[in-house]
């Protein structure tokens, strides 16, 4: 008996150094399994690329205009994305709001890849009638102050942002024209746009007469604090499309729902039926989007109609990490990434190494004629 108890923690200290072993060994294997099949880039990144996805924020400092609802300014998202900008209210009220076109300027000198960035304007909403509507307002970053502002910078470019329904719309698409915008930017989802709306059909003709490309935000949006959702349902794209206004909708429209299916494939039916719609990559390295972005890098729908954009600041921070991918990439990828300051760098970089084609990087620059 006391032979056979003996005998009983030998056997099991084998099975557990066994089991052990055996999980190295697989763990081995993995490794050297990944080693074999993650190469590295498909594509190599390009230069002289135009971001055309990125915003600046003021609180009206510097006889801005600029301003920001109660709610947000509350809201602990505030300070946080005044820090992602690399700014705080300090400096804002010290050097006013154009202290961050100044920091945006001089990351985009500092990049590698990209040699402009288009700058957008957000317009205040407005109600049906024509009125400033600043109570169902988040934010709002004036027209002309971009505008003018962006005039001080040679890699800065003006997006303009004009609501269809303020009184004087059509005038300000010209204003928009006349001093450098390279397209129109719409958030429908805090603007209360509609984009379905007929009676916009002479906003749309005077985009096209312009040649005005309009950027709209398409899905779910939630980083501010009330949203109207269904304002940015991609089949509401429809009508300024058949107007012949060019689209791009943003982030291929990779959140949300609507009428139970997901707005990505909604949009991407839209595709072939539309020659003049487009997309943008934007934030399809976030975790909250990230699953979406070997569907849409595959998609032959979008060949050719997908350009670069970052939303910046949004890649100043986690959400946008390279450490999300560690079965994508080799691990001196991820660490070169990992090291990778400058966020444009570390953006375009990433998204190569994801299989994002050159012609992605290249049509930005091309589609806005700069």
């Amino acid at each position: 008996m006391r032979h056979c108890a003996s005998a009983s923690p030998t056997i099991g200290f084998l099975l557990n150094m066994t089991y052990g072993l055996t999980v190295i060994a697989i763990l081995v294997a993995a490794f050297l399994v990944r080693l074999w099949l993650f190469r590295g880039p498909f594509a190599a990144p390009a230069k002289g690329i135009i971001d055309m996805h990125c915003h600046t924020a003021g609180i009206g400092e510097g006889g801005s205009g600029a301003w920001i609802s109660e709610e947000l300014r509350s809201s602990w998202k505030f300070p946080l994305y005044l820090k992602i900008f690399g700014s705080s209210q300090s400096m804002l009220k010290a050097k006013g709001d154009e202290a961050i076109l100044e920091i945006v300027s001089r990351s985009v000198k500092e990049s590698e890849y990209v040699e402009g960035a288009v700058i957008l304007a957000m317009d205040e909403p407005y109600s049906i009638d024509g009125e400033i509507d600043r109570a169902e307002g988040e934010v709002c970053v004036p027209n002309r102050f971009v505008g003018e502002s962006v005039k001080q910078y040679d890699n800065l470019y003006f997006g303009a942002s004009v609501h269809p329904n303020r009184k004087d719309a059509l005038m300000e698409l010209e204003w928009s024209k006349q001093n450098g915008a390279v397209l129109l930017k719409w958030l429908p989802n805090i603007q209360n746009i509609d984009p379905s709306n007929p009676s916009y059909k002479g906003y749309y003709e005077q985009l096209v007469a312009l040649d005005l490309p309009l950027l709209t935000h398409v899905g779910d949006e939630d980083s501010f604090s009330k949203t109207n959702n269904a304002l940015a349902d991609p089949q509401l794209l429809r009508f300024p499309l058949e107007c012949g206004v060019r689209v791009i909708a943003a982030h291929v429209a990779s959140s949300g729902q609507r009428e139970g299916r997901d707005n990505i494939d909604r949009l991407l039916e839209m595709m072939p039926e539309y020659p003049n719609l487009f997309t943008d990559i934007s934030t399809l390295t976030q975790f909250n989007r990230k699953r979406y972005l070997g569907k849409v890098l595959s998609d032959p729908r979008l060949k050719d109609r997908m350009m670069y954009g970052t939303d910046y600041p949004l890649t100043n921070t986690p959400m946008a990490s390279p450490l999300q991918f560690p079965l994508n990439l080799k691990l001196r990828q991820l660490w070169s990434l990992w090291r990778t300051s400058n966020s444009w760098d570390r953006d375009v970089r990433l998204k190569a190494a994801l299989g994002t084609p050159q012609a992605v990087f290249t049509l930005s620059r091309q589609f806005l004629g700069l």
